[in-house]
């Protein structure tokens, strides 16, 4: 019997095969003539399922055991896998990661924005494991379990994982889950401790402890004495309006800090302020944006969404003038910070609702030769109506979302004159469906 008939055999006996990815990374197949979404399934695998939802136009199941595995399928990482929600896509390899985002950011562009890149950068990707440097931990009590946990939610639930390590955590935290629940648990305010905030920089890592009541300052001292212990900055977050505090060390800044080699760049930043995740990535994403912008002395840029200058110090370094727009005065003020500590002087920071450009703001009235835009998930619709007076001859868009960046795409390119020249993924969070991506537009 050969390969396709024994295949054939097995899906008569109630085995199916999977036939593709769906976008969010699930496997599709045909049960009864309607298209069924498989949680775990792999493109040429022949399973046994079991369906979990019927809906009108499609069906819902998680697989039962696999008859057949697919060559991409791998042992996950992480033996929470599974049970937490924090990454969907550990069982398959990086080349299939890597080709599904790459596909999906293609569709996206194709439905939403009707545009296809001339060309297709090659998927940015480092490191899989240890990666994530920020994050926010639920920490909560259980009494059915009698326990504390401190981690992410179950799949598809409200609840709270019971976890004891996390793969992709950077490993300080991620192999000290447990360490934390335990830590929280002998507090005396331990349920009132919602949350936990993880940022880590190239030396440092801090967490922040939100809390509901007022801190006793006997607990104060079990999170110092924790601090000492296992190296961490320890912050606390009590509710608004009072400020976000560090407790330990006391006698050193509350920044953090990151660098970019290459750049010879240092960035100090504040536990929660906006920085990328995955620092390995960031310095892959800032280097091929340097590369892609062909930056030269006399040019004017302008960078939309600058944060605290991931990008605009960069290319401070190349051009006569960088002009950083950002929504929040603080993360301006942050930015310019970051400038005159690396003595970078030819930048300039405005504070604006870039969802609501102010019609009278001096920089929205000058031209630039090139713009880097740098947008949240929501994207960059509401600066797009002063592209055109702008006159930027390329722009450099990097984005978090798929869906918007095609529908600023086919704005620019439909509306505005530009052409789609290039455009990959980035691999900012491995195993996971989010997707970043970054597209270069050519006048």
């Amino acid at each position: 019997m050969n390969e396709k008939e024994n295949i054939d055999k097995k899906i008569n006996k109630g085995a199916v095969l999977v036939r593709s990815l769906s976008h969010d990374g699930r496997g599709i197949t045909t049960i009864d003539g309607k298209t069924t979404f498989i949680s775990g399934a792999l493109p040429k695998e022949t399973i046994i399922c079991r369906l979990t939802q019927k809906r009108g136009q499609f069906n819902e199941g998680v697989i039962t055991s696999i008859l057949e595995p697919s060559d991409a399928r791998v042992e996950p990482p992480c033996p929470h896998f599974g049970l937490c929600g924090g990454c969907s896509l550990q069982h398959m390899n990086n080349d299939l990661q890597l080709e599904l985002k790459q596909q999906t950011l293609l569709d996206q562009l194709k439905h939403f924005g009707k545009v296809c890149p001339d060309n297709i950068l090659q998927p940015l990707t480092a490191g899989t494991t240890g990666y994530r440097r920020k994050a926010r931990l639920g920490a909560r009590f259980v009494i059915k379990k009698d326990k504390m946990l401190v981690g992410f939610r179950e799949k598809s639930s409200r609840y709270l994982a019971e976890l004891e390590s996390c793969a992709v955590l950077y490993p300080r935290v991620g192999q000290s889950l447990r360490l934390l629940a335990d830590l929280v648990l002998s507090l005396e305010i331990y349920q009132h401790i919602p949350q936990i905030e993880v940022a880590a920089g190239d030396m440092e890592t801090a967490l922040v402890f939100r809390h509901m009541l007022d801190m006793p300052d006997a607990d104060k001292a079990k999170l110092i004495e924790f601090g000492k212990t296992y190296q961490f900055h320890i912050y606390l977050q009590p509710n608004p309006p009072a400020k976000v505090h560090k407790i330990w060390p006391p006698d050193q800044p509350d920044r953090l800090s990151y660098t970019l080699p290459e750049e010879e760049l240092e960035f100090l930043f504040h536990p929660l302020d906006f920085t990328q995740v995955n620092l390995e990535v960031n310095r892959l994403m800032v280097k091929q944006a340097m590369r892609l912008f062909e930056l030269s002395p006399s040019d004017q840029v302008l960078d939309l969404f600058c944060g605290i200058g991931n990008f605009t110090l960069p290319m401070a370094r190349r051009a006569a003038h960088v002009t950083g727009i950002e929504g929040s005065t603080e993360m301006t003020e942050r930015a310019a910070d970051n400038a005159r500590h690396n003595h970078i002087d030819n930048v300039s920071f405005h504070a604006a609702n870039l969802e609501e450009p102010p019609a009278g703001a001096a920089w929205l009235k000058k031209q630039y030769d090139k713009i880097l835009l740098d947008p949240p998930r929501a994207g960059a619709k509401g600066i797009l109506p002063f592209i055109k007076q702008f006159d930027a001859s390329r722009i450099v868009y990097v984005s978090c979302n798929p869906a918007t960046l095609a529908r600023d795409a086919g704005e620019l390119v439909h509306t505005y004159g530009y052409r789609l020249t290039q455009a990959g993924v980035m691999n900012m969070f491995p195993h996971t469906a989010h997707i970043e991506a970054m597209a270069v537009f050519d006048k």
